[in-house]
């Protein structure tokens, strides 16, 4: 199989924040992968735009420089390399202020589409929009791109969103989470809605649960300070976990369309239970002898921000009434891992035996690393002398299974093609944002009205035992983070 390289028409991308580690490391990088297979040709324009003063030269050679460092481009690569930063043209603009405007507008073609990356902080988006409209820079054919964090809180969300929406459509408006640009990520949804195996399964009488983990071996050193204010809760359970739940657990689209597919994943959020206290799990990761622990990055030794969440979900719908979702993400554990874990049910009888006995079967859908699918099955032990049971594994890692697909995109690759195509299937609608932080809000508010601490965990670890606690009391245990 060959991956289809689909052009999409002329276009002019806008890049605020241009010159900061984001566009460096995953934007600007992925527009050049983008260009290189043709996806787009030299007629587009990128311009970068910030409030650092330098000319087109300059900032051709910062993102040359970029492309150098994060592009994994090949050193016979350079003729692309050259075109590409043809195709790139700066201006400096004061975001608050009148400011360099003009200048952006002048850079800027009529009739094709123009789209405005908001790579810089939230704080920003609402000024940024309004004079994007009001310098009449911003057209009927343009789109806003906004990163996370989507607000803080419920109230801030509804702000942001309101902010947006005075001066754009809610069709013109693109929140980027990289999860769902990732390959397996969409891989779920053509595993559940193209093959007729899974789906009749898909549900709580063959279901026992689900677990969800997005496990991270890096500390919060050099962004303590900022993470500190936001925590596990808000930094990942809130958006990115919850939109993974959101694709295991939807019912079926009526059709493969941004918003009925968003329609069914905001009717998850609405089903999800409130969380009680006790099927709740925070940590700290600890200080290793002689090194720095949670408290030490942040900068505060009365911290009580959470480096670690565990939680058990309830979806209070027919498909998953009785299936628990178990969600687990942390800092400084084991090892770098992202994955969806499916457990079935046991066979109602076994007729092999006390001696064999059968475990469920299990899907585990890995986002990173190593992106792939395995499903765990039981089958004959090989040999003669009786017949004796065993797990196999059937594993498809993408990288080998199809590597007539060329090297693996970035998340941020496919994404920003969606945003010129006008495809908004992978992307959250406002009212998804708003109803995922009114069920994360009463969480965090009793966090903040308890006098309860963080646990304290080991790095390198698992997290705090409460978390195995917090399965093993329901039977089940964990799946080994790395496994």
């Amino acid at each position: 199989m060959v991956s289809r390289v689909i052009p999409v028409d002329s276009f002019d991308f806008v890049l605020f924040g241009a010159t900061g580690d984001l566009a460096r490391r995953k934007i600007l990088p992925s527009l050049f992968h983008r260009f290189q297979i043709g996806q787009f040709d030299d007629t587009s324009r990128i311009i970068g735009a910030s409030r650092s003063k330098m000319d087109q030269g300059e900032f051709q050679n910062l993102v040359g420089d970029a492309l150098k460092e994060f592009g994994d481009i090949p050193a016979d690569a350079e003729p692309d390399v050259e075109r590409f930063l043809a195709l790139l043209d700066y201006a400096s603009v004061d975001a608050k202020g009148d400011g360099g405007w003009s200048d952006l507008g002048s850079k800027l073609r009529n009739g094709v589409v123009r789209a405005f990356y908001l790579s810089v902080a939230p704080s920003l988006f609402g000024d940024i929009a309004g004079r994007l409209k009001s310098t009449g820079i911003a057209d009927d054919l343009s789109r806003i791109v906004v990163e996370k964090p989507f607000g803080h809180d419920l109230a801030s969300a509804q702000a942001l969103n309101a902010a947006l929406r005075e001066h754009f459509e809610e069709s013109q408006i693109y929140r980027i989470d990289h999860y769902l640009g990732k390959e397996t990520v969409q891989n779920l949804m053509a595993l559940r809605f193209a093959n007729s195996l899974f789906e009749p399964q898909w549900n709580s009488h063959h279901i026992d649960h689900v677990q969800i983990t997005v496990s991270e071996s890096i500390s919060v050193a050099g962004r303590g300070e900022y993470y500190d204010k936001s925590g596990a809760m808000r930094d990942m359970v809130q958006n990115h976990l919850m939109q993974l739940l959101c694709l295991t657990a939807m019912e079926p689209p009526s059709t493969f369309e941004p918003n009925a597919v968003r329609n069914e994943k905001l009717k998850v959020i609405e089903s999800l239970e409130p969380v009680p206290a006790d099927d709740i799990v925070r940590g700290q990761y600890r200080a290793k002898a002689g090194g720095h622990g949670y408290l030490d990055h942040a900068g505060d030794p009365h911290s009580r921000t959470e480096s670690f969440v565990a939680m058990k979900v309830e979806v209070a719908n027919w498909r998953w009434a009785g299936t628990p979702f178990y969600l687990r993400t942390g800092k400084c554990l084991r090892e770098r891992v992202s994955e969806i874990a499916v457990y079935f049910r046991k066979p109602p009888h076994n007729i092999f035996g006390e001696d064999n006995a059968i475990d469920g079967n299990m899907l585990v859908i890995r986002l990173q690393p190593d992106e792939g699918i395995t499903l765990k099955t039981t089958i004959k032990d090989p040999g003669p002398g009786g017949m004796r049971l065993t797990s196999a594994d059937l594993d498809m890692t993408f990288a080998d299974s199809l590597p007539e697909a060329g090297r693996p995109q970035d998340a941020y690759e496919r994404l920003i093609m969606d945003v010129i195509r006008g495809n908004q299937t992978l992307f959250m609608r406002g009212d998804e944002v708003e109803a995922a932080w009114t069920w994360a809000d009463p969480i965090i508010n009793a966090w903040d009205n308890s006098t309860r601490t963080p646990q304290p965990y080991d790095q390198g670890g698992s997290g705090p035992e409460d978390s195995l606690l917090l399965l093993h009391r329901d039977g089940r245990r964990w799946r080994a983070i790395g496994a």
